[in-house]
């Protein structure tokens, strides 16, 4: 195919930073129909319309951010180089070159049982990606790790921020049961977080029921230690439900916001980054019915009396 074929010519949608916000990156958007008449491989049609090495195109492809849609099928990430594209398919680029260059904290393996694997995240690690790519994340991580592939479904979230344990099944099948224990609350949770301000006021332990976004939650808090130079209290959280955020959300609302959370709460800012970490987990294999503890989950105790 030469230039003078290509029925593809409209702008570029390309925006150069300036040095001084973040020097030397390059966003481009570009989606394109593959042409009857025109067979071709991603690399080629993409070097044409984004003005970007087949090279540059490449790593990205490996990285995530191509995306192949074959009729009325949904979009698919594509990765293989040499799949030859068909007329009337669709194909995207998200390329963002931050993004492309960034080089995420590596996750640690904490337990593998074949249907399922338990991972410790860190801080500043996402558990799945963007249309601009995949790579930097847990999901990447975990199918590459293991010498046979596995399919990797996560079974729950954990903000890119926080840092602690996440659960990763293996099929659909395991998926399913172990997203019901969630769903059942059938799962012990468990949380350490430090917030701004003094909670002894209120007690050696205390239980936030207030609603969000129109339904129940429900944590449960245990001082652990009060820093008096710092005046921030550190805490052991139980969460009896999961909503978007509920941590967060509800320590701000009792005026504790925890601290170095960058969406919610005033003056509570942290070099550290996000002070939350999900340190434990407990629940019943629903395979084996044997009771499966990963990290802490202490004996809590009853929730105080309103």
């Amino acid at each position: 195919m030469n230039k003078s074929q290509r029925p593809w010519t409209a702008p570029v949608e390309r925006e150069e930073f300036a040095p001084g916000n973040q020097p030397n990156r390059v966003t481009i958007t570009r989606e394109i129909v593959v042409p009857y008449g025109q067979p071709t491989t991603a690399p080629e049609a993409l070097t044409l319309v984004t003005g970007l090495s087949k090279l540059r195109i490449k790593d990205a492809m490996q990285k995530g951010a191509v995306w192949l849609q074959n009729g009325t099928r949904k979009p698919q990430r594509l990765r293989r180089i040499t799949t030859p594209l068909a007329a009337g398919d669709r194909l995207s680029i998200y390329y963002d070159s931050a993004v492309l260059n960034h080089v995420p904290p590596a996750a640690t393996l904490v337990a593998d049982h074949k249907r399922y694997s338990v991972w410790h995240k860190p801080a500043g690690l996402l558990v799945e990606g963007s249309r601009y790519g995949d790579h930097a994340t847990l999901a990447r991580q975990i199918s590459e790790h293991f010498e046979e592939r596995r399919e990797v479904l996560l079974v729950h979230r954990l903000d890119m921020e926080a840092s602690g344990l996440v659960v990763a099944a293996h099929s659909s099948g395991a998926c399913a049961k172990l997203a019901a224990l969630w769903q059942e609350r059938q799962v012990d949770k468990r949380y350490r977080v430090t917030v701004r301000g003094d909670l002894r006021p209120r007690g050696p332990s205390g239980r936030i029921s207030q609603a969000l976004d129109g339904k129940s939650a429900v944590t449960d808090w245990l001082i652990e230690s009060y820093d008096a130079g710092a005046r921030t209290t550190t805490l052991h959280i139980r969460m009896l439900s999961g909503r978007f955020h509920q941590i967060r959300r509800h320590l701000e609302s009792i005026g504790t916001p925890v601290l170095g959370d960058p969406r919610y709460g005033q003056d509570n800012k942290d070099a550290g980054g996000l002070r939350l970490a999900a340190i434990g987990i407990a629940y019943q294999d629903p395979w084996t019915n044997a009771a499966m503890t990963f990290g802490e989950c202490p004996a809590f105790g009853p929730p105080p009396a309103p």
